[in-house]
């Protein structure tokens, strides 16, 4: 029974946690299937996103340190949205007045509440890193992930690589989190797995409403392949890295 009632209360943090990310499946589901009067639907989404994120500062769920990480995420996923597009991979085939080079502004919020989650999880869980990796090699590590999502176009995709690097570094490094009063353990890499493989699942719901078309959707919506779990995994590494190193300055410097 102790461990059911563990269980529910670990799924409803998790699901507090996932705030901005719902707010913005809801979004993608209603500007779907209603009519939206004096703008395009993007532009709608980006005014949904923009107000949530007032909101959630304006309310303390999200710090404004917090809200500099978001933002920072936001101008990386962004500057990725703008290669990807002109490069093919994916589209933004509806009209927008806010779009620059085919990428709609409210694009680079899916990448935030990647962010903003773990954000959020973090303060709810009490996150705690235990043998985390020396800076000097985390930071070439990450960076070596983001840019290979522009070089792998032009170089070979060394995607694999780096997952083995990632699991290599991180081997011995755990995280400490609470769940009411009780504390738990999962590998690191495990954790950044299992993010991935959900995040996955988002994408597949979002691409469902129409958040973006992969070249094998544009005559009608299909599975995201598989494989994709790999970048988002990768992703999820960035975003982390840039969290954790806020959360260890901020608690170096309270």
């Amino acid at each position: 029974m102790r461990a059911l009632k563990q269980l529910v209360r670990f799924g409803s943090e998790q699901a507090q946690s996932c705030l901005f990310p719902v707010v913005i499946f809801s979004s993608l589901a209603l500007t779907q299937n209603l009519p939206l009067p004096f703008l395009p639907r993007y532009d709608w989404l980006l005014i949904l996103c923009l107000l949530m994120q007032w909101w959630m500062v304006r309310s303390g769920l999200e710090t404004r340190d917090e809200l500099k990480v978001i933002t920072l995420f936001h101008l990386i996923g962004l500057t990725l949205e703008l290669f990807k597009v002109h490069m093919g991979s994916w589209s933004y085939p509806e009209e927008g007045y806010f779009k620059i080079r085919g990428v709609p502004l409210y694009s680079g919020f899916m990448y935030a509440s990647v962010a903003s989650y773990l954000c959020q999880a973090w303060r709810r869980f009490k996150v705690e890193l235990v043998k985390w990796p020396r800076f000097w090699i985390v930071v070439p590590l990450a960076t070596a992930i983001y840019l290979n999502f522009f070089t792998h176009h032009y170089w070979m995709d060394v995607r694999f690589w780096l997952s083995g690097l990632v699991i290599i570094v991180f081997w011995k490094s755990w995280v400490i989190y609470e769940v009411g009063e009780a504390r738990y353990r999962i590998p690191l890499a495990l954790s950044f797995v299992l993010i991935g493989f959900f995040i996955w699942i988002a994408e597949n719901i979002a691409t469902f409403f129409g958040a973006w078309q992969y070249p094998n959707q544009t005559e009608a919506w299909s599975l995201v392949h598989l494989g994709k779990v790999s970048s988002w995994l990768l992703l999820v590494i960035v975003s982390f890295l840039i969290v954790a190193a806020l959360k260890q300055v901020k608690g170096r410097n309270p």
